[in-house]
């Protein structure tokens, strides 16, 4: 048994990239040559259409122990009950905004990734590959020689509690609160903890890839940089044990039986390929005299749809920053939006939620068209602030939002963790009108 899984980083995002774990295992100058170095298999994994623009082609090369198709065993269908697939059953729910309490991480029960994953949220058709879903994860024990991957979409980590370690063909991920991790469709992974149970959201993307949204006007600067993502350095397990892989294929999960580790890639290159952010490196801009700007300004990763300007998804995020305008209603307005809102907490307080019940671990939903805005405790304190330039700390909230209409499964919407009085705290405002006091 050999296993080399140093861990490290290679850094930026969308670059082509190299990365080898024993000396000469690329190939130069040629992808495929005749005889790969020690004995190695060179596999294509493409992440889009071959005729993809050059812009938009991604593909990488793994040089790997066994190609995918001899770590294939007979699959059959296995029931993963909480993880749904859109278009997936869902529940009457009352036409108003959702809001749930954090799930609670069970005790006594062994959750590995796969069984751990909660579906809260479907949108689109994963077979025509537009849309997503929201899912929770709760985590209380790694995978022991079991292997997944998810033939139907990319995976967007974003740990709440609790760190994971991704053990993917192209190396080592660890991903703890206030970081994401990405692991693209098709790549076979493995979910450790490396120290308590885990909790956090899980975006999946049915679409196009995630990528950095442009910045416009903005210019070249500022949201999040290039530099500051990392994706992991070679690193592969030869070891013939007995392992199972499960594979999300059309909605449906497989299972199989296989003899030996397939996170076998010795080295590899391109830019299809898993990787992790800081959300520290976040750079926020915002209004700098009047006005409050729309929340895409925080927009960290982007999946393109064919409309131009109209996410499949944007991953959106309200991270800590100063807030300088005058004479301007500071925390998000009211308002009502074609686009539909999953909102999660991982820590702090959210400044348009002061009143209460949105706290870490929880999520919202705020869907297309159905209005929503802060509570009346936000209102009112932000409505007699003293508008001096303040800086909000201790925050870091998030929204999966897509431009499609999120349905809410069964299991969510008889949780008991469903807030029954939320549908109604825009209730509680009080009046001011006045037609004798401008």
């Amino acid at each position: 048994m050999t296993i080399k899984n140093d861990t490290g980083y290679l850094s930026g995002f969308g670059n082509g990239f190299e990365s080898e774990a024993l000396p000469g295992a690329l190939p130069i100058g040629r992808n495929s040559p005749q005889r790969c170095a020690y004995g190695l298999y060179a596999e294509q994994l493409s992440g889009s259409p071959f005729t993809a623009p050059r812009a938009r082609n991604e593909r990488s090369w793994l040089y790997r122990i066994r190609p995918t198709v001899a770590h294939w065993g007979q699959f059959a269908p296995v029931e993963v009950p909480l993880w749904l697939t859109a278009p997936a059953p869902i529940a009457p729910t009352p036409l108003a905004p959702l809001r749930w309490d954090p799930l609670p991480i069970p005790s006594g029960q062994g959750l590995s990734f796969v069984e751990g994953v909660h579906t809260i949220t479907t949108a689109g058709d994963a077979h025509a590959q537009a849309g997503m879903a929201a899912h929770v994860y709760l985590i209380t024990r790694s995978m022991v020689d079991a292997y997944f991957f998810n033939a139907d979409g990319e995976l967007l980590f974003v740990p709440q509690q609790g760190t994971l370690r991704l053990a993917t063909e192209f190396g080592i991920i660890d991903a703890g609160p206030g970081e994401i991790a990405v692991i693209p469709r098709g790549v076979k992974f493995r979910v450790e903890l490396t120290g308590g149970p885990a909790r956090g959201y899980l975006c999946e993307n049915y679409g196009a890839a995630l990528s950095l949204p442009e910045r416009g006007p903005i210019g070249a600067n500022c949201l999040a940089n290039p530099r500051d993502f990392l994706t992991p350095v070679a690193a592969y397990e030869d070891r013939e044990v007995p392992s199972t892989m499960t594979v999300k294929w059309g909605g449906v999960f497989y299972r199989g039986q296989i003899g030996q580790s397939p996170l076998d890639v010795v080295a590899w290159h391109g830019n299809y390929v898993p990787y992790k952010y800081d959300l520290k490196r976040f750079s926020p801009v915002g209004p700098l005299l009047f006005d409050h700007a729309d929340p895409s300004i925080f927009t960290v990763l982007t999946s393109a749809s064919e409309t131009p300007g109209t996410a499949n998804i944007d991953f959106v995020i309200f991270p800590e920053r100063w807030m300088v305008t005058e004479n301007t209603f500071r925390p998000p307005w009211f308002h009502m939006n074609i686009m539909s809102e999953f909102m999660g907490l991982i820590h702090g307080v959210y400044d348009a939620k002061t009143g209460g019940g949105f706290v870490p671990g929880g999520f919202s939903l705020h869907n297309t068209m159905l209005p929503h805005g802060p509570d009346r405790d936000a209102f009112e304190a932000a409505s007699a602030a003293t508008l001096k330039p303040h800086k909000l700390e201790n925050t870091l909230a998030f929204m999966f939002e897509t431009r499609f209409p999120q349905r809410v499964t069964p299991f969510a919407a008889g949780a008991a963790q469903l807030q029954a009085d939320y549908l109604t705290y825009g209730a509680k405002l009080r009046r001011h009108f006045n037609p004798n006091q401008a």
